[in-house]
């Protein structure tokens, strides 16, 4: 019997595999890299060549492809927050499809910060990535101009900036938040405390938008002092709740514009003996499982991550089939609103509700 420990602890190559089988090298790379098919090589030899590959434990040497054929077989990603979950799924969503088509990813969590964002940019570019996709900081453009006129495939997600002529996927997030604020209003509240995120960042822009518009078409007056916030994270919707609670703000519901963003002030009320909805209603943007076994099941706003993740692949991937870049294209993905308990219906009630005004 053969000594396969002997053969393991050498350098199994095409050659060493196609002088095995008594093939060519040629017939053996082919298989391989998934195009037997297309060079009408048999499936007997097909499956012969993948069981022998599997049990010498051999795979294709990427490094010397990649010098032979200058591609790399990797993407890209760069990311604000791995620790927020909204990124953590797009970026599994991303890095599954991505795998499909023989590709790896290279990940970057450039920390909400447009410094890291750029260095991250440049590692990126000296690894020679095949083609990237970025969810930007939001806060700045300028860096990513440069990409307009390059080769390199380039898709953006979730937050863009419309004066850059790169293609970009994102969520309808004027709809999404429209549809929040118009449901509370529908329930009688007329005082919503709006707990935004990364001001300047287009999401956050356009869930502003919508909670505006939502108080326009149903005529009801906005206070901007109940605008605050400034990230997307627990600790924003914590520190901005408390604010609005010491300082004696008048409300009687709150907008969260992030699942972070509402645990943060679910803890916040929790800490002053409020109750939701008993007597603050609340609807949150993004929807996790978890959203509908709080003690309270959490209304929120639905964001369509399998969507967002391979829409963005596929307008990468269409971009190396056609050997030339994407133009400017927005593509909005649907929300959905998702009726729990977290909001009480005023309408039914007679007491008055909120806290109550300084």
């Amino acid at each position: 019997m053969e000594n396969m420990s002997k053969i393991n602890k050498k350098r199994v190559t095409l050659k060493f595999l196609a002088e095995r089988l008594g093939l060519s090298v040629t017939t053996i790379s082919r298989v391989l890299n998934n195009k037997g098919s297309h060079y009408r090589i048999s499936k007997e030899t097909e499956k012969l060549v993948m069981q022998e590959a599997k049990k010498l434990n051999f795979y294709p040497n990427q490094l010397a492809r990649g010098l032979r054929t200058n591609k790399t077989l990797a993407i890209g990603l760069i990311i604000p927050d791995i620790s927020n979950p909204f990124f953590a799924h797009i970026a599994r969503i991303i890095e599954v499809e991505t795998r499909k088509r023989g590709y790896a990813i290279f990940l970057c969590d450039s920390q909400e910060s447009t410094d890291i964002e750029i260095e991250s940019l440049k590692l990126l570019e000296s690894r020679n990535v095949d083609g990237l996709i970025i969810s930007p900081v939001g806060q700045t453009s300028e860096h990513l101009k440069a990409f307009e006129d390059l080769d390199k495939p380039i898709v953006i997600i979730d937050r863009y900036f419309p004066d850059i002529n790169l293609p970009s996927v994102s969520s309808d997030n004027f709809q999404g938040a429209s549809d929040a604020t118009s449901h509370l209003l529908e329930y009688g509240h007329k005082r919503i405390l709006c707990l935004q995120g990364l001001d300047s960042s287009t999401p956050n822009e356009m869930r502003v938008q919508g909670y505006i518009d939502a108080h326009k078409k149903n005529h009801t007056k906005v206070d901007k002092s109940l605008i605050m916030g400034d990230r997307f994270d627990d600790k924003s919707g914590y520190i901005y709740t408390k604010h609005a609670l010491k300082e004696k703000k008048c409300f009687d519901a709150i907008f969260a514009f992030s699942n972070l963003i509402s645990f943060g002030a679910l803890r916040a009320l929790a800490e002053e003996g409020l109750r939701v909805p008993e007597d603050i209603s609340m609807v949150s943007f993004d929807d996790y499982p978890y959203s509908a076994y709080l003690a309270t099941p959490m209304t929120t706003v639905r964001q369509n991550y399998n969507d967002l993740g391979k829409t963005t692949v596929e307008i990468l991937f269409e971009q190396f089939k056609s050997d030339s870049k994407t133009k400017k294209d927005v593509v909005f993905v649907p929300t959905e609103l998702i009726l729990r308990k977290s909001v009480k219906n005023l309408t039914e009630q007679v007491e008055d509700k909120g806290i109550s005004c300084a």
